[in-house]
């Protein structure tokens, strides 16, 4: 299972690098939308994602911003022996809830948010090699209501993601 783990850690790096005309939370409320996330769901075409998607795990994703107005963004994903650690970094696109990778060629949106229940984001990955695009369901809380699973079901095919593409992450007890 330890030839998994860079795998599992190049998935991970596949949903962080995931065009259209994508809607946003226009009237993001920065203060409102910061703190501690769980990654309770995700759709993604990724094909490293779609090899590990099965041994995954729930997240906890920490979004703050910076003075300039910047998403920062701290991963922790649980791994078979250790949490694995990832900090990214987007600035803003001049569009409200729209980011850009400040390295990659990467969008963030957030979608919708209620800001303390759930937060909907929808990422692209520019790449040359492989564009992917993902779909993440992020709560406050690690358990996630069946209708609000139906509700990000849904937008699973708006945004060309079919539901074999779904992984619907079990909580990680970490």
């Amino acid at each position: 299972m330890t030839a998994a783990l860079p795998s599992l850690a190049l998935a991970v790096l596949c949903l962080l690098q995931a065009g259209a005309q994508v809607p946003v939370q226009l009237d993001l409320d920065t203060e409102k939308f910061a703190g501690v996330w769980h990654v309770t769901a995700i759709a993604s075409n990724c094909s490293i994602f779609l090899k590990m998607k099965d041994v995954m795990k729930s997240s906890v994703a920490i979004i703050s911003f910076t003075p300039e107005g910047d998403l920062a963004m701290k991963l922790l994903w649980p791994l078979i022996d250790k949490c694995q650690k990832f900090e990214l970094l987007f600035q803003q696109s001049g569009q409200t809830g729209h980011y850009m990778g400040a390295q990659e060629k990467r969008n963030l949106r957030v979608m919708e948010t209620d800001y303390s229940h759930y937060t909907v984001l929808h990422e692209v990955q520019l790449s040359e090699a492989e564009p992917s695009t993902a779909l993440q369901l992020l709560t406050r809380e690690q358990d996630v209501s069946p209708q609000l699973l139906q509700k990000f079901m849904e937008l699973i095919p708006t945004m060309g993601l079919t539901e074999d593409m779904l992984a619907i992450l079990p909580k990680s007890g970490e």
